[in-house]
């Protein structure tokens, strides 16, 4: 048998946005590997495979990299079908890229299957467009953690006019204002905190940039959350409003 992985995407969480791709690659595994933020109620997709966990996760005890690395190797090698089931698409900040890399240095074949990433869900769900003619001309998807815990470059962020998406920010709510705000960006400019993108337990909470640490705080906002700071956070609703002032 072909020893091959696959790099699969579970989306941000509800089990109905996961794609036919996705369950097909779920069908075929003989052993499953899968991330803390994949939602357990997907493993129904793979009754017949060996689900082993390797969490990652800011602030827990986490599985070393290599080790899932080297784990993902010894069982393609020994002939089996291997899913990498990671939150969101594996290649937003998912580390496909890099285990893709190393496993084909291997010679290990390699599939990635993306997966809706939880910046989108999350803002579909609240009713913000990432994207809006004459609002936002493009977005930016970003991580507030580095891996050299080097700076952003937050003026070109704060001044390039699209929409900034957030990762793993919730620790960081303090720099991300402050490098903002020093980089150019208007104060009042809108944010949403979004967590637990697409479950039922999402929630959100609307603020400005200014405010931003001292909502998060009010909120109680933990993680898993994302933030979408930029003028389409309020676009819909002052869109609506207008409308109905209009036509009133």
């Amino acid at each position: 048998m072909n020893a091959k992985v696959w790099l699969v995407g579970a989306g941000p969480g509800d089990p109905e946005l996961l794609t036919l791709k996705a369950v097909r690659a779920l069908g075929q595994a003989q052993v499953v590997m899968i991330d803390d933020l994949v939602n357990p109620a997907i493993l129904a997709h793979c009754p017949q495979a060996r689900v082993i966990a390797v969490g990652k996760r800011g602030g827990c005890r986490s599985t070393p990299q290599a080790f899932i690395q080297r784990l993902m190797l010894r069982h393609a090698r020994q002939g089996r079908c291997v899913v990498r089931l990671k939150g969101g698409d594996p290649c937003i900040f998912g580390r496909a890229g890099e285990e893709a890399l190393w496993l084909r240095g291997h010679g290990i074949e390699v599939e990635v299957v993306n997966g809706i990433t939880a910046g989108l869900a999350g803002a579909t769900q609240c009713d913000i467009p990432l994207t809006l003619r004459g609002v936002s001309r493009g977005v930016t998807l970003l991580t507030a953690h580095t891996q050299d815990d080097s700076e952003l470059n937050w003026q070109a962020l704060a001044q390039g006019g699209t929409t900034l998406v957030l990762y793993m920010g919730v620790a960081r709510l303090e720099q991300i204002r402050r490098g903002l705000l020093q980089g150019g960006m208007a104060p009042g400019t809108p944010v949403a905190m979004i967590e637990n993108a697409s479950l039922p337990q999402q929630r959100e909470c609307r603020s400005h940039l200014a405010a931003l640490e001292e909502d998060a705080l009010a909120f109680g906002l933990r993680s898993p959350a994302i933030l979408v700071i930029g003028e389409v956070v309020g676009a819909v609703q002052a869109g609506i409003e207008r409308f109905r002032a209009l036509a009133g």
